[in-house]
């Protein structure tokens, strides 16, 4: 066998002897591994159904924006079609739905929290819209020929949206604050462009509708010279006497510069959207759209400036870890480097992964113990042979001719073992017993 053969030999047996050693602990930490990801779950299911609300509403156009920027991470989302805010909240109770656009003042902050439902933030401002024909107005207030107080739409043919947008509630706690009810009034549950529709052909009075200023029908009510937007110039009492209603303002102009709409600040109040999930969704997924709505909704808006949303300040809800962390905190470093699992896979595992580290350090300690006995125990363990043979040579047991034929076999054996150079001083002590052996029966035992 040549040097380079005893080379390679030595390097194959080191290597293996370091495996043996060391996989005891490798199969620990595999298997704790094992049982951290099971017990976590990662990686998060590849389909969420996100319930948003009527074709081309502001929810509708939102749930696509959500789709497509959550493809890019391979998560397919279902968009529910829904009559509103309230038809979303069911869903989200019953579970049929993992998150859900709504508006404030539909959840009920104590039973949903103990319920299980989160916030993922703040997404934007939902004004509430009460459009009403300008030959209407004239009629009824001929001095200011506008409409701006609730109160004047009494007796008037209204259409407050459909039972479960949201909007009849919303509608109830408005009356209720001016000490009317509902009868006082002709209250028509015409879908919004059913209404929109009724509204200008003079079939409807005025029309109630609360909803973002990205929703197409609210550009179309705005830029008919046959109707007028009602201001809520008490908008700072009821701000008072309902918390989940915000005070806004139309800007001048905001609608179209060139025309001048509108032709005056208008006061109005608004409800806040925000985005809505079980505690049984995956963290990841909360997650991911906590994250996408700072892309779709930090932009200056109508009603808001840049980065004003997504917020938490305007929750009613609990939010979650993950909305406030993708809203106020920094999200890690890693993030803007992997694909989605990897990142993932990393942030939910990386305590798990501190902690082994912590457990590897003291436990590693018995490894070159082991690397050591398991080295050293292919020199010893011919030493019981070796020591036989010395016994029977002292007291002269057995055939002269075997004990010599057994030393050799010995030597022979010595010769094939391979060891790291740290541990040849062991080797070499072996080879020099065996000698010392044969030198002793050849002394005390002369051929005959």
């Amino acid at each position: 066998m040549n040097a380079a053969t005893l080379r390679l030999k030595s390097a194959l047996l080191n290597i293996r002897d370091l495996l043996v050693s060391v996989g005891p602990l490798l199969l620990l930490v595999l298997g704790l591994l094992i049982a951290a990801y099971w017990w976590l779950d990662p990686q998060p299911p590849k389909q969420v159904r996100l319930a948003t609300g009527p074709e081309d509403s502001a929810y509708a156009n939102f749930g696509e924006r959500y789709k497509k920027a959550l493809a890019a991470s391979g998560i397919h989302v279902e968009a529910v079609r829904t009559e509103g805010g309230l038809a979303n909240l069911a869903l989200l109770r019953k579970g049929d739905a993992d998150v859900a656009f709504v508006r404030g003042g539909a959840a009920d902050p104590e039973a949903d929290e103990e319920a299980g439902i989160v916030s993922l933030g703040s997404l934007f401002y939902e004004p509430i819209w009460i459009f009403y024909r300008k030959d209407v107005a004239h009629r009824i207030a001929p001095k200011t020929r506008q409409l701006d107080r609730i109160p004047q739409l009494a007796g008037l043919r209204v259409n407050v949206d459909r039972p479960g947008s949201g909007t009849p509630e919303i509608m109830d706690k408005l009356l209720a604050a001016n000490h009317l009810k509902p009868e006082a009034f002709k209250l028509v549950h015409l879908e919004p462009d059913d209404a929109a529709s009724a509204l200008q052909k003079g079939k409807l009075d005025a029309l109630v509708m609360v909803s973002a200023p990205q929703s197409r029908l609210v550009h179309t009510l705005l830029r008919d010279p046959k109707l007028a937007l009602m201001p809520f110039e008490q908008n700072e009492a009821y701000a008072r006497r309902l918390p989940f209603l915000s005070m806004v303002t139309l800007p001048r102009g905001v609608v179209d510069l060139a025309r001048d709409l509108p032709p005056q600040d208008v006061p109005l109040l608004a409800t806040t959207t925000a985005l809505l999930a079980r505690n049984q969704t995956h963290p990841a997924l909360r997650q991911l759209f906590a994250q996408a709505a700072q892309g779709l909704h930090s932009s200056a808006g109508w009603f808001n400036g840049a980065r004003d949303f997504p917020n938490t300040k305007t929750s009613e809800l609990p939010v979650s870890t993950e909305g406030d962390r993708a809203i106020n905190g920094t999200p890690p470093i890693w993030q803007r480097y992997l694909p989605f699992w990897a990142s993932n896979l990393l942030e939910r595992m990386w305590l798990v992964l501190g902690g082994l580290l912590v457990l590897m350090l003291p436990l590693s300690r018995v490894v070159p113990p082991l690397y050591n006995y398991r080295v050293r125990s292919r020199v010893f363990r011919w030493y019981e042979r070796l020591r036989t043979v010395e016994s029977k040579t002292e007291h002269r047991e057995g055939p002269r001719e075997d004990l010599i034929k057994e030393l050799e076999a010995l030597e022979r054996l010595t010769n094939r073992i391979a060891v790291p150079l740290s541990h040849a001083e062991e080797l070499f002590a072996l080879r020099n017993n065996i000698h010392a052996v044969r030198k002793r029966l050849l002394a005390q035992w002369p051929e005959a």
